[in-house]
C-alpha cells in the first residue's frame, strides 16, 4: 500500500510536471512566433531599405556619370577657350605693335607739320612787314610828290602875284543845260579821289596770326593794333621830321610780329 500511494504521488507530480512544461513549452512558442514575426517585419523593412538604398546608389552612379561627362566637355572647352586666349593675347600684342607704330609715325607727322607751319608763320609775318613797309614807303613817296606840288603850286602863286594884274575881260555867263551838269558829274566821279584829297594815309598792318589763327589772336589783334596805330597829328609830324628817309621803327615792328607769329606753333608743338 506504502508502494503504491507513493507511486501515485510520484505520477501526480509527473503529470504536474508535463503539464507545467507543456505551459511552458506554450508560452515559449508563442514568444519565439512573436519574434519571428517581429524579425519577418524587420527583415521585410531592411529589404524596403536595402531597395530604397539600391535606387539611391543607382541615382548617384548615373549622377557621378552625368557629372564625369559634363566635367569632360568643361575640360574640353577650358583647353579650348585657353587656346583662344592665346591666340587673343598675339593678336592683342601685334594690334598693340602696329598701334604704337602708327602712333609713332603720326607723332613724327605732326611735328613736321608744325615746323612747317612755324616757317610758313614766319613767312607769312615776313611777308606782312614787307607789305606793309612797301605801303609806307609808297605813301611817303605820295607825300613827298604832294608837298613837291604844293611847294610848286605856292611858288606859281607867288610869281602871279608879282605880276601885275590885268584887267579881266567881263564875260556873261552862259546857262548850263542839263546835259552839260550831267556830264560834269560824270566827269567829277570818274576823277580818283586820290587827285582831289590827295593819297589816302596808310592804315595799320594787320597781324598775321590773325589769319592764321582767327579765334585765338582776335582779342589780341585787337589790342596790339590799338596799341601800335598812332595818333594822326604824331604821324604826320614824324613824317615831316623824317622828309623822305622812309619809316623808322619797321625792324622793330618785324621783329614783335615775327615772334607774335610764332609764337602759337611753338605752344602748339609743346601741347602735342
Amino acid at each position: 500500500m506504502g508502494d503504491e500511494s507513493s507511486l501515485s504521488r510520484q505520477i501526480a507530480s509527473v503529470e504536474r510536471s508535463v503539464v507545467f512544461l507543456r505551459q511552458e513549452h506554450l508560452t515559449l512558442l508563442h514568444g519565439l512566433h512573436l519574434e519571428i514575426l517581429s524579425l519577418q517585419k524587420r527583415c521585410s523593412e531592411l529589404q524596403e531599405e536595402e531597395e530604397i538604398l539600391e535606387d539611391s546608389c543607382r541615382h548617384m552612379e548615373n549622377h557621378l556619370s552625368e557629372r564625369e561627362c559634363t566635367l569632360g566637355e568643361l575640360r574640353k572647352e577650358l583647353t579650348h577657350k585657353g587656346a583662344l586666349v592665346g591666340a587673343l593675347r598675339a593678336n592683342l600684342k601685334e594690334k598693340e605693335r602696329h598701334f604704337l607704330e602708327e602712333l609713332k609715325r603720326r607723332s613724327h607727322c605732326s611735328t613736321i607739320l608744325n615746323t612747317e607751319l612755324q616757317k610758313q608763320t614766319e613767312a607769312a609775318a615776313y611777308l606782312s612787314f614787307q607789305l606793309h613797309a612797301a605801303r609806307q614807303k609808297l605813301h611817303h613817296q605820295r607825300m613827298q610828290q604832294r608837298q613837291a606840288l604844293l611847294a610848286r603850286a605856292n611858288s606859281q602863286g607867288a610869281q602871279c602875284r608879282q605880276e601885275p594884274h590885268l584887267p579881266l575881260p567881263v564875260v556873261k555867263p552862259k546857262r548850263k543845260s542839263a546835259r552839260a551838269s550831267s556830264r560834269v558829274e560824270r566827269a567829277r566821279e570818274c576823277v580818283p579821289i586820290e587827285k582831289v584829297m590827295g593819297p589816302a594815309e596808310p592804315t595799320a598792318m594787320p597781324d598775321p596770326a590773325l589769319f592764321l589763327h582767327p579765334r585765338r589772336h582776335r582779342a589780341r589783334s585787337r589790342h596790339t593794333v590799338a596799341q601800335r596805330q598812332p595818333p594822326m597829328g604824331l604821324e604826320k609830324e614824324n613824317e615831316e621830321e623824317g622828309g623822305g628817309e622812309g619809316p623808322v621803327e619797321p625792324q622793330g615792328e618785324a621783329a614783335r610780329l615775327v615772334s607774335s607769329a610764332a609764337a602759337p606753333p611753338a605752344a602748339e608743338t609743346k601741347a602735342d
